[in-house]
């Protein structure tokens, strides 16, 4: 982008001070990655079956995976993502009424997996020390995340408002299961949403995942299960269920669900797609148009290319999507998704967020702690397009971690992560991974060399 400095005549500016006017303003009007450097490498050559063929029913978090299936992220990156729609959060910490703030939550946790919709791709697996930080001023937040534990994979984050209005929170240990024709992952651990201004707090855990057609066809994934979110402030909770997609595919990318306050007394419906926008409205009204549609045979005929099931002979097939939400009348919009770049399809299905996250401005790294995924040379070589490079690079920095880790036994030392420390959440009393403080204090002399 262009800045454009007026200066009258008869001043005259020393080099330094317009240098610095220009860093000042390049900043503050800075324009975000539109784009990757490269096109998504194709796996069209590749085959999952030799890898997986012997891992039916097995965990996978020890299991090497040729880096072509990978996406140019880190897992850490990816957790970021979980910040894309901030703006429900300020939204919500404006909010005076419990309830309507509860709905607002829900729409937010709703959204941290809408960026999984068509990312077929797994992102690398962060080394153990590995870090990642995000700051945002213009969504008023930052980030730290950090790779705390190995075996198992253990994922740390915690963001903060910069204007002290929340904190969000937790730490992530999926776990991956290969069934034959898909993958199921379990992204186990709790999500913690503080809002400072009104001191509550809210707890969650997301729902499952799949990964349909590993061997053969064309992968899509769905999301299914039961989330709850408490709040432990007020009592009020909000039960979503995930659907699956069911025998015809009629249920796919659905989510609906209710919240109750202390009494149990249901206060409102919540309904939509996770992959599309979220709605609330009265149980009253909800319930009655549900009855004039049952009275009217409303899902009695379907169009017949939808009398398809998910489980097929060879491949799971995905079935047709209508990508609207049929809006109850007297309904508020709570959350609608943030469309893609018309090129995402070739840019490994990422969202305009995703795109921005390896952004490595001038001058950055002198900032960045050495252990920030930015850094990786693998991921970097990956997003280039070089998908040799970053193989090569992938195998020595896994060879690097065993070394290290050879050596730490050696010397019976215990792995200490340098930014979180292992702790019970004060809200549900579940171990957790909690932020000791300090990153953004910039020293990083004691981190560890990983890349």
């Amino acid at each position: 982008s262009t800045v454009l400095v007026y200066v009258k005549p008869s001043i005259i500016l020393s080099k330094q001070v317009i240098v610095a006017l220009f860093s000042i303003n390049t900043f503050k009007y800075q324009v975000h990655m539109k784009s990757l450097p490269a096109d998504m490498i194709s796996r069209n050559n590749f085959s999952m079956w030799g890898v997986l063929k012997k891992c039916i029913g097995m965990e996978l978090s020890k299991i090497a995976m040729p880096v072509v299936f990978n996406e140019p992220l880190s897992f850490l990156q990816r957790l970021s993502e979980y910040m894309e729609h901030t703006h429900l959060i300020h939204k919500a910490c404006s909010m005076s009424d419990s309830i309507d703030r509860m709905q607002v939550v829900a729409a937010f946790a709703v959204s941290a997996v809408a960026s999984q919709w068509e990312r077929t791709g797994k992102p690398f697996n962060p080394l153990l020390g590995e870090t990642f930080e995000l700051t945002r001023e213009d969504e008023g937040y930052r980030l730290i995340s950090e790779q705390v534990s190995h075996h198992p994979p253990i994922s740390a984050f915690h963001a903060q408002s910069l204007k002290q209005e929340f904190e969000f929170h937790g730490s992530i240990y999926p776990k991956l299961k290969f069934w034959g024709k898909s993958m199921e992952a379990e992204p186990k651990g709790t999500m913690t949403l503080e809002l400072i201004k009104h001191k509550e707090v809210y707890t969650w855990t997301n729902p499952m995942c799949c990964v349909h057609n590993i061997i053969l066809g064309k992968l899509w994934l769905e999301q299914y299960g039961a989330v709850e979110i408490i709040n432990h402030s007020t009592g009020d909770k909000c039960v979503l269920n995930f659907k699956p997609c069911g025998m015809f595919g009629k249920e796919l990318h659905k989510v609906e669900g209710c919240i109750l306050d202390k009494s149990k007394k249901k206060r409102r419906v919540i309904y939509g797609k996770w992959t599309e926008c979220m709605y609330s409205v009265e149980p009253k009204v909800y319930d009655a148009f549900r009855k004039s549609e049952k009275k009217s045979g409303g899902d009695a005929k379907k169009p017949k290319q939808e009398q398809q099931s998910c489980e097929g002979d060879d491949a799971d097939e995905m079935p047709d999507v209508q990508e609207t939400v049929t809006v109850i009348p007297g309904s508020a919009l709570l959350w609608r998704i943030t469309p893609r770049p018309t090129h995402s399809a070739q840019m490994y299905n990422f969202t305009s967020f995703a795109m921005t996250l390896n952004e490595l401005e001038p001058g950055a790294e002198r900032l960045l702690a050495p252990t920030d995924s930015r850094l990786r040379p693998d991921i970097r070589a990956m997003e280039n397009g070089d998908i040799d490079l970053s193989s090569r690079e992938k195998e020595r920095l896994e060879e690097k971690q065993r070394a290290a880790r050879r050596e730490r036994s050696k010397d019976e030392e215990e792995w200490t992560p340098r930014w979180f420390h292992q702790g019970s959440s004060p809200h549900t009393g579940a171990e957790d991974w909690l932020y000791s403080g300090g990153y953004f204090d910039r020293n990083y002399s004691h981190c560890p060399d990983i890349y």
